[in-house]
């Protein structure tokens, strides 16, 4: 018998979790299934789990096909009706190890239902599944998952539950034995990041977690932030950004919209001026800081003039990594009750923003050339700086190192070394 296959759809948690995954159904013995570990957060990212449920099935014929990740949880229905799914399993069993010693493929002996997917609101911990070194030379160690927050046009809290914490002990034991593998930048990732803590015993913040990692892990030489809600960064995360230079200086903002209007819409905690103001001070803090950001181009009710406060919120906040996403209504959702925006409007808005992100990401790059940066290498030619910009070397560097580099150029999106 084969080894399981598995393909992941979505974000950088959904991947973390399969390699989760990948240890439980090694570790009960499943060979010869087909894992697909979905995504939800938008309608077209459920159209392409089906696509590639379907050419997975004609890849592997006969083989077992299991179904899981947040559009299993969200509608397991849907999954449970395509011939090609043999299992749908939801996003907590996913992680119990428990549902993966009931499966035994090709034919599931013993599975007596097709879906098992369970409330996910009543799960209460987000520990037990944690691994040592996703990632080559990167590790990402997820933190917290789940959401409290109901924004108008998200799913994800019905994927992922409510939010809960990984304690911090946890956490930098984990750390410590990635720094012990060899492992030089580590990620903190999570669903709903900056609400870390607010399960725990004292009500930690994301800020208390990041300076005691870096006080008790000395031999990390890089932290990383993924995506973080800027309304909710706390003083201590303030002053890690203004005195810890391991730290790394890329933040990665949920902004979503500039117009105060559709942010209220969004059901967002956070106004266009609160946004510009944490990228100032920041910047302040920290003058190499960079900033990513998502935005929703053609959210329901956006006019022209609201979308033109998005397009210059990426000045206004001096944004240099744009993440665009055209308005897709999900069904369940208060945004999709909405008045809609026509379809070739948000499809021509998001254009545009992407080509605004083009422009900031070629500002960025001309503005290093020069420099000296630090260069965690990828792979032989390529790696990534502390502000996460990507670099490209004319000659072999050492894999998983960081190296100093002086910054000659730049060709399509990234960094030259020559």
């Amino acid at each position: 018998m084969n080894a399981p296959i598995f393909a992941t759809l979505g974000c950088r948690l959904n991947a973390y979790e399969t390699e989760a995954m990948k240890e439980l159904a090694a570790a009960a013995g499943l060979q010869g299934a087909v894992i697909v570990n979905t995504c939800a957060v938008t309608a077209e990212a459920v159209r392409k789990a089906k696509q590639e449920i379907r050419r997975l099935a004609r890849e592997n014929p006969g083989a077992a096909l299991i179904v899981t990740g947040c559009a299993a949880q969200t509608e397991p229905e849907t999954f449970a009706a395509m011939p090609e799914v043999t299992r749908v399993i939801g996003n907590h069993e996913k992680m119990q190890a428990e549902t993966w010693v009931g499966l035994q493929a090709p034919d599931l002996i013993g599975v007596t239902e097709k879906v098992q997917v369970d409330d996910i609101m009543s799960v209460r911990e987000t520990a037990g599944h944690l691994i040592d070194g996703f990632g080559r030379h990167r590790a990402y160690v997820q933190v917290q998952n789940g959401c409290d927050h109901r924004c108008t046009f998200c799913i994800i809290p019905f994927g992922r539950g409510n939010s809960r914490s990984v304690p911090a002990g946890v956490v930098v034991e984990q750390i410590k034995r990635l720094v012990d593998k060899g492992f030089l930048e580590v990620v903190l990732t999570g669903v709903d990041l900056t609400s870390w803590g607010g399960d725990l015993p004292g009500l930690p913040r994301l800020g208390d977690l990041v300076m005691r990692i870096l006080r008790l892990a000395p031999d990390l030489a890089r932290l990383r932030i993924s995506s973080i809600d800027s309304i909710e960064a706390d003083d201590n995360l303030m002053l890690a950004i203004a005195t810890e230079p391991r730290l790394m200086p890329h933040l990665h903002l949920s902004l979503q919209a500039g117009d105060d209007m559709i942010l209220k819409r969004m059901k967002r905690r956070h106004l266009r001026g609160d946004a510009i103001a944490f990228c100032d001070e920041a910047r302040r803090l920290r003058p190499d800081m960079v900033f990513g950001a998502d935005i929703i181009a053609g959210f329901p009710t956006e006019t022209e003039a609201m979308f033109e406060q998005s397009m210059q919120l990426v000045a206004d906040c001096g944004l240099t990594f744009l993440h665009v996403f055209p308005f897709s209504p999900r069904k369940g959702t208060p945004a999709a009750r909405m008045p809609q925006v026509r379809g070739p409007e948000i499809k021509e808005r998001a254009a545009r923003l992407r080509r605004a992100g083009d422009e900031a990401l070629e500002r960025h790059l001309n503005a290093q050339i020069g420099f000296a940066h630090r260069v965690l290498m990828e792979s032989p030619r390529m790696g990534r700086t502390e502000q996460f910009t990507e670099v490209n070397f004319d000659a072999d560097q050492p894999e998983g190192q960081i190296v100093a580099a002086v910054i000659a150029g730049q060709a399509d999106g990234r960094l030259c070394v020559y």
